[in-house]
């Protein structure tokens, strides 16, 4: 999962894509970019780490122009780290062009192997390259039915042939000139908005990122479309037909931020919704509700609601963990989540109590989290997962681990429970799941149902852990 935001028509683009981004910040910790254009080039800075602390006032007072694109990264595909930080800047035949993209490309290691035969020399190990490397062939096309207006003749066909080679999930934003190319792919697995703050146009992977602005949501850019902004106005292309939408229900579950408005709804009312409908699925007595923070805050609200149940807050989480602990031993990583959350004895010595979070992949967090409500003192821990269980790994832009390594695929109901140390667990259904949604035949489930909408057999990416 990344986060990508773009400015277009403000003296203050960088500064503006840099506040953008900070507040997209949870989509990405590893890397952070910003590109500008200043009138005669793209000048780019690229760190490790995270916004605040990798970004200083010097790098934006050399980010000039009125245009500027910028990313935070969470690697799904390519090494981690600044090497392939983004955006990424390349020389093409439409001159220098910057790109931000969050997703993946499944047909990523075919399409790189047939352009290297072709002589196009590539600097990354990132899918996002891709963008720059068909744009480099100089190939174009406009499939049948798309009218190109006249200032966009000379740089979208050769836009368009790229995104009909690109196979997955992609939203992106390229930078060339005084321009910008804003697009989703036709599925719409991740999310792309347009604010509005005066003349000033901005693009985001959430509506948080103009709230942080004080700018106004306009619209979600749609699945398929491609959108074009320069001094002349904004235009819009619709090149690819007939395809279905498939758009992350995992984005409500966990990534995005609850006061974001993503795929037509409030994120926060989704996911209260999903809490609402897990009590609804559910008759367990216990004294107390608690989330594991943050992502099972509000499903543990709607939850509280739905059982007339009183919600407390039995876990306090650490704001400042930074990212630099150092975990040479096992015992050391296992003292990891305790730099995170601490029990609440407070509300939680001799309670029955329900533990909600968002999702349980691996096992190995819930279980150090149980033993430490135990050492707190609770009488009986129920948890309650405010999703299905994890069966496969997603392939269009999110981190999950190898099939093998998700603990659905190894054991059942039952010894899930035992083996992280509950009295009681229970995942919310994936009919339950639907329920929350309004528009529930066009998303992707993938993940909870192995049921994928693109096939996954190109895939052939090197994912990072």
């Amino acid at each position: 999962m990344c986060g990508i935001a773009g400015v277009f028509n403000n003296p203050n683009a960088s500064q503006y894509a840099f506040l953008q981004i900070y507040s997209l910040q949870h989509r990405g910790q590893e890397s952070v970019g910003i590109s500008s254009w200043d009138g005669e080039r793209v000048r780019t800075v690229r760190r490790a780490g995270r916004v605040l602390e990798s970004i200083s006032r010097e790098d934006l007072s050399q980010l000039s122009g009125n245009v500027a694109i910028a990313h935070v990264r969470y690697s799904t595909a390519g090494d981690s780290g600044a090497t392939n930080a983004q955006p990424i800047v390349k020389e093409t035949p439409l001159g220098e062009v910057a790109v931000v993209h969050n997703g993946n490309i499944i047909n990523y290691v075919n399409l790189r192997t047939e352009l290297e035969e072709k002589g196009v020399e590539f600097r990354y190990s990132s899918d996002t390259e891709l963008f720059l490397a068909l744009l480099e062939s100089g190939e174009e096309s406009v499939p049948e039915g798309v009218s190109i207006h006249p200032r966009d003749e000379g740089f979208l066909p050769k836009i368009l042939y790229t995104l009909g080679r690109l196979k997955g999930a992609y939203s992106f934003l390229m930078m060339f000139g005084n321009r910008l190319v804003a697009g989703r792919d036709p599925y719409g697995f991740r999310p792309l908005s347009i604010g509005r703050k005066g003349k000033t146009i901005l693009f985001a992977s959430e509506s948080c990122a103009f709230d942080i602005l004080e700018a106004e949501f306009w619209r979600e850019i749609a699945p398929g479309e491609v959108v074009v902004v320069d001094e002349a106005g904004i235009r819009s292309y619709y090149p690819f037909k007939g395809t279905r939408r498939a758009m992350c229900i995992f984005e409500f579950v966990y990534f995005s931020r609850p006061d974001s408005f993503i795929f037509g709804e409030w994120v926060y009312t989704v996911r209260k919704e999903l809490g609402r409908q897990l009590a609804r699925e559910d008759d367990v007595e216990a004294d107390v509700v608690i989330p594991v923070p943050d992502s099972g805050v509000v499903p543990a609200l709607g939850y509280a609601e739905e059982r007339g149940l009183p919600f407390e807050m039995g876990l306090i989480r650490n704001h400042y963990v930074g990212r630099s602990f150092i975990e040479p031993t096992q015992e050391l990583r296992n003292l990891r989540v305790l730099m995170k959350l601490s029990p609440n004895r407070a509300v939680l010595e001799g309670k029955r109590v329900i533990v909600i979070d968002d999702s349980l992949v691996r096992g190995t967090t819930s279980k150090r989290i149980v033993n430490m409500l135990k050492r707190a003192g609770v009488r009986e821990i129920h948890m309650r997962i405010a999703s299905p269980p994890v069966v496969g790994p997603c392939y269009y832009g999110i981190d999950t681990p190898t099939r093998e390594e998700l603990i659905a695929n190894q054991m059942d109901l039952e010894e899930i429970g035992k083996f992280i140390g509950v009295d009681s667990l229970k995942y919310l259904s994936l009919e339950g799941l639907k329920r929350c949604v309004s528009d529930r035949e066009n998303f992707c489930d993938a993940c909870f149902s192995n049921e994928y909408p693109i096939d996954v057999n190109e895939v052939a990416i090197k994912r990072n852990r």
